[in-house]
């Protein structure tokens, strides 16, 4: 095992073994940071013994598992923070040191600090090869649509900001404005963390667009309408979803004809972004009106894929499908296999830092609901694992808002607000 010294804040290495592990925290070390995804050679220690054998030793441990190939900005700011936010000096891993000095490079370029033709000399100068870092900035550069995610931990949500970098024109994409089920507290905190990135990066925001009415967490499209002026979308069978929740809310009142919204996409329609077309596609079968938006080279994929280690999304809400799930998941491995697909939650899977970014080419080698699958055994595995899930905890509460396009109901005689929600409508769920 190999350890080199970078700075007096991190210090990177290749495996260590389990000997070593245990000593690092008389070393001096804070924090451990874990990059090698777990299976990679034979008698790797893995992550789920790793993090026993350091907290024992009293040590903090992160898992964030990169390859050279997949390396996102998601990854690149977990490592920033996990760094950051260490108590002491960091010890960060992989096989070699070259993954994690790299997730370090790619942090410091993005923020400003080192410039990209520093990066390769910057390796050599410590005994790394860091080209593949410098190929990794020089792809993001040239990159149309760039994309910004905004995770929110409470729901596991990921929110986007898509923008056309010639024009500095964008996209908001399923934002989300915060509940609380236990006290009824609403906030905006999310909604104005990316207002306040759009103000720093001097964007014009053209499109709020959800891609189905969520079924965990409010929309914040309404309250991102009335701060930016921007129109709001989401699919046509937007209508079809409304009357459906307008019977089991018993709503007559509700309008179901989807003008909560600014406009209704269907399946081929187009929208400009910038000097960008953005093409949409309808991918029901999580909801009856879910679609994913493509733009350039990247698709928001919403709750159809997760991310390769995760699976695939549930298909047992009221009017989802599994059937109709596989058959929108694979127009959507249809597309380039290097195109860009950004789905719509993570749960962190195994501890690791959430992630949200993949490709088409990456979801069909490595997801297990994927690769070699077929409709038959998928609609099996999709169908006996949702009946095994509870209901997400915010359903009833948060699709009154949301096939309202993010809309609070209205206040009442006393001018507080309230929720109604149905007993015993669902029928069959888990407990």
């Amino acid at each position: 095992m190999t350890a080199v010294k970078i700075d007096d804040r991190l210090t990177v290495a290749s495996q260590p073994s389990r000997e070593t592990l245990s000593a690092l925290a008389a070393g001096g070390f804070a924090t451990i940071i874990n990059n090698r995804p777990d299976g990679e050679e034979a008698g790797q220690p893995g992550s789920p013994a790793e993090k026993v054998i350091l907290e024992r030793a009293g040590l903090a441990y992160r898992f964030i598992p990169v390859t050279a190939a997949t390396i996102t900005e998601a990854d690149i700011h977990a490592f920033q923070a996990a760094v950051s936010g260490a108590k002491g000096p960091v010890y960060a891993h992989c096989r070699s040191g070259t993954r994690s000095l790299t997730l370090h490079v790619l942090g410091e370029v993005l923020a400003g600090r080192m410039k990209p033709g520093e990066v390769e000399a910057f390796g050599r100068a410590r005994g790394f090869d860091l080209s593949g870092a410098a190929q990794w900035l020089a792809r993001n550069a040239a990159r149309a649509p760039q994309v910004k995610g905004f995770y929110e931990p409470r729901s596991g949500s990921i929110q986007y900001v898509v923008t056309d970098p010639k024009t500095r024109r964008c996209a908001i994409i399923d934002p989300v404005y915060e509940f609380d089920e236990k006290s009824g507290a609403t906030a905006t905190h999310e909604a104005d963390r990316i207002l306040a990135y759009v103000a720093r990066e001097g964007l014009v925001v053209d499109w709020i667009l959800d891609t189905h009415p969520h079924a965990d967490h409010f929309s914040a499209a309404h309250y991102l309408k009335q701060k930016t002026g921007a129109p709001t979308a989401i699919g046509a069978r937007v209508t079809d979803v409304q009357k459906l929740w307008q019977g089991l809310y018993n709503w007559p009142g509700l309008a179901t004809d989807g003008s909560q919204w600014d406009r209704l996409f269907a399946e081929g329609d187009s929208f400009r972004l910038g000097e960008l077309t953005g093409r949409v596609m309808f991918s029901p079968g999580h909801t009856l009106a879910s679609v994913s938006y493509v733009i350039g080279d990247a698709a928001f994929v919403h709750d159809t894929v997760f991310m390769p280690d995760s699976g695939t999304a549930r298909a047992d809400f009221p009017g989802g499908n599994a059937s109709a799930l596989w058959a929108s998941i694979q127009a959507i491995l249809a597309l380039p296999d290097d195109t860009r697909l950004f789905t719509g939650h993570d749960y962190e899977p195994g501890g690791r830092a959430a992630r949200w970014e993949s490709t088409v080419g990456e979801q069909k080698r490595a997801n297990p609901h994927l690769a070699g699958m077929t409709e038959e055994r998928f609609i099996a595995l999709r169908e006996a694992r949702d009946r095994t899930l509870p209901m997400p905890k915010l359903i009833l509460h948060a699709l009154q808002v949301n096939i309202r396009g993010g809309r609070l109901p209205e206040p009442e005689a006393n001018g507080r607000r309230y929720l109604k929600f149905p007993l015993d409508a669902l029928a069959g769920a888990v407990w």
